[in-house]
Order: structure tokens, then C-alpha cells, then sequence
């Protein structure tokens, strides 16, 4: 038995109905305007015209309704969640997983808070929809994803996080000296899935170095990494150069963040969801 796949829009992939998987969208909200993140936002209109917004933002987790769309239907589901410590995703989609059960008792859900998001969710999805289809039961297949998680990381390297004050997730000071001084910041998703400013790096070439030697630090010994990135397309490429040269057969792949994440990080920013050491 086929098993559904379900994430939430902060992992950066669209529904594909063919594979067996949903992606449930989150929205970016302002007060005049609504951004759904699904495969018809135009994240690039969204950017240009929050550069041009000075009222408020924030973004809304899918309600419980949205969830229990994506699991109809399905007699045993993984559902991959942003990271409960900053968003309601896992609540929401755990309090869905319950109603669900209660219709349909002989279903099976599984609900993961990743403490992630972005890449290293996509990282965690991949390898769902490898194991859905495997001959053995679904209790062992989220026994191994349970494991895989504690092999993969998140990185990301900054040039604002404007958005990140307006949601009360970092301190105005912080903001301040990081335009002032032209600083990245380089930082992780932390074991209590928060995100955690590690290094303050001046130019972009330094954030790549740093970046990279924390990845090495955190295990990286080639297996896959997924760069996402926010109009920072020579940045992300010039890091898979980088770890390619060292590791030539590792799967490594650039590709453009969505949403949320293009929301939060901003433009100029790159996210890094690799495997390493648990």
C-alpha cells in the first residue's frame, strides 16, 4: 500500500498528485492583500510589493479544514510539519489527524514536527516518498524517517531579516547592525527548531566559507544537499561549486525558494538542507 505524503508549503514543493503527495499552503498576509503559497504564486510580484508595503505582515499556518482535505481519501499518511516552536503548523495539523481518526478508524497518520523548515523539510519528504512504498509496515517506515531526521541539518546565510522583526522573531538592534555593517548572518535551525543566528560574516564570500565549514562541522561527508534560494542564484550556485569540488558524487541541487521562505529570509538569502551526523 502506496502511503500519502503531506508537508506543509514552508518545504518549498507544489502537489503532485501522480507521486502521491500534497502540499498544503500557508499563507503571507498584509493587511490589504493575501498570498497563498501554492504553485500560482508569483513569489517575485509578492517580494516587490512587500519592498513597497510599510503597514504590517505575517503569515498564517493552514487551518485544521486544509489538513483533512490532504488526508482524504488516504489510508495511511506522513504528514511533514513546519517546526511547532514558531508556527502553529503541527498543532494544526495533529488536531486534523484527530478528527480524521475519529471518522475513519482503520486509517493511519503519522504527524512529524521536523523542528525545520525549507530544505531540510524537503530533504524529509524525499525520503518519505522513498519509504512509501516499501514492503514493510507503516510503523517501521516512520520509525526510519524518525531516524533520518536526526541526520539532516538546516543553514542559511541572510542579508535582512526585516520580516523577521515585524514578526517579533528577531531583535530591531540586530537588524539595525546587519544593514549598517553589510553583514550576512549565518545561522541553523536549532534542536528545539528555532532559528539560531550562528556567525556574523562580512561579504558574501565569507558567509559561503563559513556556511560551508559548518556543514563539515556538523558531519557533511557528501550525502544530498538542497540549496534554495531568494533572488541569490550565483550565491547558492557558487556553494554547490564548493561543496562539489570536495565531494564530486554527492547530490547537490539549486533551485528557487517559494512562499514562505522567500517571506521570511528575503531576497539575497540562501537555505542549506543537508545530510550529516546525527
Amino acid at each position: 500500500m502506496a502511503v500519502r505524503i503531506v508537508a506543509d508549503s514552508s518545504a518549498n514543493l507544489v502537489s503532485r498528485p501522480e507521486q502521491n503527495f500534497v502540499a498544503v499552503p500557508m499563507t503571507i498576509n498584509t493587511d490589504e492583500k493575501e498570498y497563498v503559497d501554492d504553485e500560482k504564486l508569483d513569489v517575485f510580484q509578492m517580494l516587490d510589493e512587500m519592498a513597497e508595503y510599510t503597514g504590517r505582515t505575517g503569515t498564517a499556518c493552514p487551518a485544521p479544514g486544509q489538513w483533512l482535505d490532504a488526508f482524504e481519501g488516504s489510508e495511511e499518511t506522513i504528514c511533514i510539519a513546519l517546526t511547532g516552536t514558531l508556527s502553529g503548523c503541527y498543532n494544526s495539523a495533529v488536531s486534523a489527524a484527530d478528527m480524521y481518526l475519529e471518522d475513519h478508524p482503520e486509517a493511519k497518520i503519522f504527524v512529524m514536527d521536523t523542528k525545520s523548515t525549507g530544505p531540510e523539510n524537503e530533504l524529509i519528504v524525499e525520503q518519505a516518498k522513498a519509504l512509501s512504498t516499501l514492503d514493510m509496515s507503516f510503523e517501521d517506515k516512520c520509525s526510519i524517517l524518525k531516524g533520518y531526521l536526526k541526520t539532516t541539518h538546516l543553514f542559511f546565510s541572510l542579508s535582512t531579516v526585516d520580516n523577521f522583526v515585524r514578526n517579533g522573531r528577531v531583535s530591531p538592534a540586530l537588524a539595525k547592525m546587519i544593514k549598517l555593517l553589510s553583514i550576512r548572518i549565518v545561522g541553523k535551525a536549532s534542536d528545539n527548531g528555532e532559528l539560531e543566528p550562528v556567525n556574523k560574516c562580512r561579504g558574501d564570500r565569507n558567509a559561503l566559507n563559513q556556511l560551508y565549514k559548518n556543514m563539515l562541522s556538523a558531519g557533511y561527508k557528501g550525502g544530498k544537499v538542497r540549496i534554495r534560494h531568494t533572488r541569490c542564484r550565483k550565491a547558492a550556485e557558487e556553494l554547490q561549486r564548493i561543496i562539489l569540488e570536495a565531494f564530486p558524487e554527492a547530490d547537490v541541487r539549486v533551485h528557487r525558494n517559494h512562499g514562505l521562505c522567500s517571506y521570511y529570509a528575503e531576497s539575497g538569502c540562501f537555505l542549506v538542507g543537508f545530510e550529516g551526523e546525527a
